[in-house]
């Protein structure tokens, strides 16, 4: 059993950890931007301004976006307005670490650190902090990994990831989980996933209806080791082989000595160690090119415990008809530049109505737009 998962990892490695290079480049006109590069065809703007931009979540019908962070703040940012004119306002303020936010009939929910809460919008001006409704408040308040990501799935449940609270360490209740909240009972979610270091982003797999999401490989283990992971959640009670394996295959030093649980689910994806994936964005827009329909794009923030730095960029996924992962390549690149310059750290994608895609940049505290025209 364990030989076929060291060859399947090892064939997710080379399909996916090295890459393919794209045979030309364009580069971002503004001077904002310099050094940021995309295939052909492809343009890059700043969105707008927003200290410590994180997750986005789309309200189309207010017209608004809104922008997470992991102090305490949450934004909104018109869509409609001229890009070089466009104003962020910030709406909510006095959470705490608000990084999960999700947008759904009219609710905008939020969820904290210790806590899933949600507000009625009818309108941006009716957005305070004093209409909160609190669904739950029993999450782990615990700081370490504790920036919440959030994503309604294709059953209408609003998925929840917890970190572990930790490098490496054994996990109680909730911590390492993801969790289903099942609307009408909000007081009763249910862990649908285990052994999962740190997820920081999750979307839909279209193909599969599948709750596709990231997790960040325990760190201290070398440069190269070990792997960054995409998961995809096919049975509720999973287990993805936390603390046992650091990410991939490989073994914690910590419970080098102790058996796993049977059953641990290989990613779907193994990135190159350190890269910190954090959002994933299934991509159904109508604006990139159609063979772009059902890959994942995602947001690689960057390493910070490596030698030399790797990640900083946008990663695209390529998937087949029947929803597998099949080989990656860069999208955008250059918030890393050769001489170790990092510019930005990419966090969450968000596609406007249009089909144009939103990038959010906690590091450089921007929003940008990618937008396509047949070169």
């Amino acid at each position: 059993m364990m030989s076929i998962y060291l060859l399947r990892l090892a064939s997710l490695i080379l399909a996916f950890g090295l890459g393919v290079s794209a045979p030309t480049w364009v580069y971002a006109q503004d001077s904002r931007l310099t050094g940021l590069a995309l295939p052909p065809g492809f343009s890059l703007s700043v969105f707008a301004k927003a200290p410590g931009a994180r997750s986005l979540a789309l309200a189309a019908e207010l017209g608004f976006v809104f922008v997470s962070t992991r102090s305490d703040t949450v934004y909104a940012i018109p869509i409609s307005d001229d890009d070089a004119q466009r104003p962020t306002y910030p709406v909510l303020r006095g959470l705490k670490a608000p990084n999960g936010i999700e947008w759904k009939d009219g609710y905008l929910y939020v969820v904290e650190q210790h806590r899933v809460t949600r507000y009625r919008v009818p309108s941006l001006d009716a957005l305070t902090e004093g209409s909160v409704e609190v669904l739950y408040d029993q999450l782990p308040d615990k700081s370490w990994h504790g920036n919440r990501s959030a994503r309604f799935g294709a059953d209408g449940a609003l998925y929840v990831g917890v970190g572990s609270p930790c490098n490496v360490c054994s996990l109680q209740g909730f911590e390492g989980s993801i969790l289903k909240f099942t609307p009408g009972k909000w007081d009763q979610p249910q862990i649908v996933a285990t052994g999962i270091r740190n997820t920081v982003g999750m979307d839909v797999n279209p193909r599969t209806a599948n709750i596709a999401f990231t997790d960040n490989g325990a760190d201290g283990m070398g440069d190269d080791s070990p792997p960054d992971e995409l998961n995809e959640l096919t049975s509720v009670g999973s287990h993805f082989g936390f603390p046992w394996f650091g990410g991939g295959s490989d073994r914690t030093p910590q419970f080098r000595q102790v058996t796993p649980p049977q059953g641990t689910v290989p990613p779907i994806v193994a990135f190159q160690a350190h890269v910190a994936p954090l959002g994933v964005d299934f991509y159904n827009g109508g604006m990139f090119p159609s063979d772009y329909q059902n890959d994942a794009l995602v947001a690689q923030h960057g390493s910070w415990n490596r030698s030399a730095k790797v990640g900083y960029q946008i990663v695209r996924i390529h998937f087949d008809d029947l929803g597998t992962a099949i080989r990656s390549e860069p999208f955008i690149k250059g918030w890393l530049s050769k001489n170790g310059r990092v510019s930005g750290r990419p966090v969450d994608l968000e596609e406007l109505p249009d089909g144009s895609l939103l990038i959010s940049d906690d590091a450089a505290g921007l929003v940008y737009r990618v937008t396509y025209n047949t070169p």
